[in-house]
């Protein structure tokens, strides 16, 4: 990388940590528990609107997985999913009317939020519709691996999201609050991805699976990225720049090796493709609050009109993480 973009990233990364700065006044911080965070605590930050129905599982998830406080920004959600935070002893919640759009898709709120908070944690970014799977997470709790990255040096963690869907039709079986909702979207398209590397920001850049065969057929280039960086090492001097799909400084990019390779890596299992995703979507192309004029969201109005299936004869059903790295889609790297 030349040393004029090195310049640049510097100044972009002073842009978006002002940029924060200057969104924290519309957070309103509804119940604030950070003075119970812990010196060596692992912290999940999300933003959220009407999720209630997903809460209650995700929560359990990760507090199995051990992360120990929650910090959300609620987007003016009508569900009852704040108040439902609210009741939550390790949960911190602010809130907001301001635009999911203007605050770049929520990235700015969080940048703030990880930036008062998150310093010297690692803090896992995910939705309340994203579940971290990672190397030996059956047996081994995220501390055990938060423990071998800093033993590595290793301020950043990679994981691919993997997009489940059930078997039929979308809205053939509801959701049931509390459930584990991988007992109904139990199946994911093992190839079908593409990669290219971000000469930029020095990230792969990862595209396919079923959202790409199923609604942008003709266009694969729009579907949306698959790469993410969820979990990190935080410093107040960081700042994410795209969602959680890259970060600066772009040493925090460089979660794979070559074209995957051996780097330790993950997958966030995307849990979206539910029969609460019909709803959803119509509320989101309504409310116009996503990326380049919601046009992911007009294509799921148009590819589910007909026919909500996302089944194909090349769908594998999901086991456990070892099948995901014998797939290739993540790997234990050297963390045995």
């Amino acid at each position: 990388m030349g040393l004029w973009n090195s310049y640049v990233l510097r100044l972009a990364r002073r842009r978006w940590r002002f940029r924060a700065f200057r969104k924290r006044r519309e957070l309103k911080p509804v119940v604030n528990r950070t003075g119970i965070i812990g010196r060596h605590d692992i912290l999940v930050f999300s933003t959220l609107r009407n999720e209630r129905v997903r809460l209650p599982y995700f929560l359990q998830y990760y507090r199995d997985m051990g992360v120990n406080h929650f910090l959300f920004v609620d987007n003016d959600s009508d569900d009852g999913s704040r108040e439902y935070l609210i009741e939550q002893s390790d949960c911190s919640v602010w809130t907001t009317k301001a635009s999911y759009k203007r605050s770049r898709f929520g990235v700015d709120w969080l940048n703030w939020l990880q930036t008062r908070y998150g310093h010297n944690h690692w803090c896992l970014v995910v939705d309340p519709d994203e579940f971290l799977v990672y190397p030996f997470c059956d047996t081994r709790s995220i501390r055990a691996l938060t423990d071998w990255l800093d033993a590595s040096s290793i301020r950043s963690f990679g994981a691919m999201l993997l997009d489940m869907y059930p078997k039929g039709r979308l809205d053939a079986q509801p959701y049931r609050e509390g459930t584990d909702p991988f007992e109904i979207a139990n199946w994911f398209d093992s190839g079908n991805y593409t990669i290219q590397r971000n000469h930029r920001f020095g990230n792969l850049w990862i595209q396919g699976g079923p959202r790409a065969r199923a609604f942008f057929p003709q266009e694969p280039e729009r579907a949306p990225a698959l790469n993410k960086i969820p979990l990190v090492k935080w410093h107040r001097h960081y700042t994410y720049t795209s969602s959680t799909h890259m970060l600066l400084p772009r040493g925090l990019n460089l979660v794979y090796d070559e074209w995957g390779g051996e780097k330790a890596s993950g997958c966030l299992l995307h849990a979206k493709f539910l029969d609460t995703f019909t709803r959803k979507s119509a509320e989101e192309l309504t409310r116009r609050q996503h990326y380049a004029n919601s046009h992911e969201y007009r294509a799921y109005a148009a590819g589910l009109k007909d026919d909500p299936d996302l089944w194909c004869k090349w769908s594998e059903k999901y086991i456990n993480w070892r099948q995901l790295e014998i797939l290739g889609l993540m790997s234990k790297g050297n963390w045995a």
